[in-house]
């Protein structure tokens, strides 16, 4: 599930931009705004009540802490390794957001430049993986229904991130099969969550709880203020809200 979810999930978002350009960026916004309204929605009616009913609330707030730190320090991570000067800041572009000008302009070596994004990319799939080990060691429907969900989340992310790329000078072949490799440390998390899940309830709720507050940091910190500013209007808002809606009603009938 996580391989699907991961790799055909960000592989397709690749050969998407591949083959009808690379010039999507208010699609990828609209595309990336729905995705993270969908996995909101499976954060709260899903892991974070999992989480509370497998242990009890203190632990749901620690997880949800844990993840957004988590996020937070990978983010660090890509900005030193892209030797990225803005930081925190909005970026006007989807370029500018996956630092692949850093990248691509500035590095003598394209290879380089490939493992660098690849890292980047691939370490904020990790939490997600957490989650679908967590949940398919749990609960088999549960397990799918994340898979499901998250490998829509990595469609429009794989456009995202094969789009600067492309743009960058990059083939459009090395660019795709860069987004697939982003994809399969997905599977890495799965495995680490499934283990995780092995331990006890009380480890299985602290799995669900932090790959819930990673994803949110990733929705609400990084997504939906970056769609916003690249689409220069409030359509990704709106999109945001009607994934929450078809997140719930996919959960309701998925239950």
């Amino acid at each position: 599930m996580s391989l699907c979810a991961g790799v055909v999930g960000m592989g397709l978002g690749g050969l998407i931009t591949a083959f009808v350009g690379s010039k999507t960026e208010r699609m990828t916004s609209i595309f990336l705004s729905f995705a993270g309204g969908v996995m909101v929605s499976i954060v709260f009616l899903e892991l974070v009540p999992e989480s509370i009913e497998l242990s009890n609330i203190g632990v749901g707030i620690v997880g949800l802490l844990i993840g957004a730190l988590l996020v937070l320090l990978l983010n660090y991570l890509m900005d030193r390794l892209s030797n990225a000067q803005n930081g925190s800041k909005l970026h006007e572009s989807f370029a500018e957001f996956f630092h692949s000008s850093e990248m691509i302009t500035k590095k003598s070596s394209m290879l380089r430049s490939g493992i660098i994004m690849l890292f980047a990319i691939g370490l904020h799939n990790v939490p997600e993986g957490l989650a679908m080990g967590a949940a398919g060691h749990y609960d088999a429907r549960l397990g799918i229904t994340l898979a499901i969900i998250i490998g829509l989340h990595n469609i429009p992310e794989g456009m995202a991130v094969s789009a600067p790329l492309i743009v960058g000078g990059l083939s459009k072949f090395k660019s795709v099969a860069i987004t697939f490799l982003a994809g399969a440390t997905t599977v890495i998390g799965a495995i680490v969550g499934f283990l995780i899940g092995s331990i006890s309830d009380i480890a299985v709720a602290m799995s669900f709880s932090i790959a819930g507050g990673a994803m949110l940091y990733v929705v609400i910190g990084e997504i939906l203020p970056q769609s916003i500013v690249m689409s220069k209007d409030r359509v990704p808002t709106i999109f945001a809200l009607v994934g929450i809606i078809v997140g719930m009603l996919f959960i309701e009938i998925v239950g």
